[in-house]
């Protein structure tokens, strides 16, 4: 199955740029009549904004964006720009606008909207939708903290802990490092921990941005 990024969660930002106030705000996005319903929602709620502009992408969806009465090229297009270049899917951006009474420029205007795209991005975090192996791990205390470096150096996520006398992991790593975690536990314990298999889950995860640029 096919990765790739999605936001984490709705994620918000503002800023001034000569006494224009922006705010963009992102979504995870599952469907178009969803993307449209965050859309038609700032527009009711931001009535009295002078622009909404707004951009989405869905996975093997449309992807649309709209200037809402900027100048063309100069809202919506930037907009849309920062979500591919940050490699998301199955998003939806809206960056409101109240003018401020200073006219920014095209130039201007493009640098707008990106960052108002950008700083909502940043907000919402990042997620990877991947085949992710499930393992379950327990360990002795006294393994307890290298083995949660080691999962996190295989770009693994531990979904749950349980303390008894062990502790049991519930460990997810990306399908492609299960065998290479597995090796490396069994040459860094000698043997003496093991992980079973107990299943695969094909769902999003955050990610770091170390993880990110791999």
């Amino acid at each position: 199955m096919e990765e790739y990024l999605v936001p984490t969660a709705f994620g918000q930002g503002e800023f001034v740029e000569k006494k224009s106030r922006f705010i963009g705000r992102v979504w995870p996005t599952a469907t178009e009549a969803e993307a449209l319903a965050h859309i038609e929602e700032m527009r009711h709620q931001h009535y009295d904004a002078t622009h909404n502009v707004w951009a989405y992408i869905l996975k093997d969806g449309p992807v649309r964006f709209s200037d809402d009465g900027e100048p063309g090229g100069t809202a919506g297009m930037p907009t849309l720009q920062v979500l591919q270049r940050e490699g998301l899917f199955n998003v939806t951006c809206v960056v409101t606008r109240y003018f401020g009474g200073i006219l920014l420029g095209a130039g201007g205007l493009v640098r707008a909207y990106a960052k108002g795209a950008k700083v909502a991005v940043d907000a919402a975090g990042k997620s990877i939708k991947r085949v992710w192996t499930v393992l379950y791990l327990p360990v002795p205390y006294a393994w307890y903290d290298r083995v949660k470096l080691e999962v996190a150096a295989f770009g693994g996520v531990i979904r749950d802990t349980q303390f008894g006398a062990d502790v049991e992991l519930d460990v997810l790593l990306p399908q492609a490092q299960t065998q290479p975690f597995l090796d490396r536990l069994r040459e860094v314990s000698a043997a003496t921990l093991e992980a079973m298999v107990t299943g695969e889950e094909y769902r999003a995860f955050p990610i770091s941005p170390k993880e990110e640029k791999k």
